[in-house]
């Protein structure tokens, strides 16, 4: 309400863009049938081991997945780092919603569930400044973790419904199972899959001469295809990024295997707050800025 302006662009405080970066947004509003389009966001100040992991994170996890459900059209949240929005659009809406925590993903479902189509744009870059330490790191990802809760609660009327389309049938469902039953479940199979081969290594060595290694061996090539094709899928995302280091590739490994934990901790914090009835704040990260 405070523009007429038929494009509303949209940042966080500490956003930089790149100079072309609004014109490879705005381009794709010359189709009246977009509502929005979502940027590209990358990590800006890679000053340790956490935001060097965040930027893997953003690369492999986000970014594809945004790549992938821009083909569907399916894309769940447009960021709040840089997106651009049909103004008359977020209007007929009401505006930004203010009864979530993820304001962007309420949004962009809205805007898909009226049937006009999200864009991704990899070309249209912006810097974000990462929480540097796990107190801010945490307190950052439960609200987004919660929020995206909070958003799927909101729209779960339309899923499984045809009538959405892809939205409906696939990226909500994809919301619903991953923020909610995978961080329970994924731990399991990851304690699983280790007390197996403890087991294995164990009756090895009491038994060295009668044990057969056709177990471990078995468990092993299973991981093995498994550590491979996540390796392989990232090495994807990071050709898909323009002028990106691929010497961070080096840390997916460890990456996948310390950091995954962090967040299924999040993940379940934020099931059982709202299973609960938890009230929670938007919170207060502390700004560094970084060199760009």
């Amino acid at each position: 309400r405070q523009t007429e302006a038929e494009i509303i662009l949209c940042l966080d405080a500490d956003t930089i863009f790149h100079p072309d970066a609004i014109g490879n947004l705005v381009r794709h509003f010359h189709n009246p049938k977009v509502g929005a389009v979502a940027g590209n966001v990358k990590i800006g100040n890679r000053i340790n081991l956490l935001t060097i992991w965040q930027t893997i994170e953003y690369i492999t996890s986000q970014n594809l997945d945004r790549r992938a459900f821009d083909l569907l059209n399916c894309i769940t949240v447009v960021p709040g780092a840089i997106g651009a929005w049909r103004r008359d659009i977020v209007n007929e809406i009401g505006g930004f919603p203010t009864n979530t925590l993820a304001e962007d993903a309420d949004l962009t479902i809205s805007v898909l569930k009226r049937g006009y189509i999200i864009n991704n744009e990899p070309d249209a870059i912006a810097l974000t400044e990462a929480p540097d330490n796990f107190k801010g790191f945490i307190k950052q990802r439960f609200r987004w973790v919660f929020g995206t809760l909070q958003v799927t609660w909101k729209h779960r009327n339309i899923m499984f419904k045809r009538k959405y389309g892809t939205l409906g049938m696939f990226a909500l469902p994809n919301i619903f199972i991953f923020q909610t039953i995978y961080p329970f479940v994924s731990p399991i199979m990851d304690l699983t899959m280790a007390i197996s081969l403890i087991q294995v290594l164990i009756n090895k060595a009491q038994h060295p001469l009668d044990y057969s290694t056709d177990n471990l061996k078995h468990i092993l090539f299973y991981y093995a295809i498994f550590i491979s094709f996540d390796f392989f899928t990232s090495a994807l995302a990071f050709m898909l990024e323009k002028k990106e280091n691929w010497r961070l590739l080096g840390w997916v490994f460890v990456q996948r295997f310390v950091y995954r934990q962090i967040m299924y901790y999040i993940g379940m914090k934020a099931v059982l707050t709202a299973i609960r009835g938890g009230l929670v704040g938007w919170g207060k990260l502390e700004r560094k800025g970084f060199e760009h």
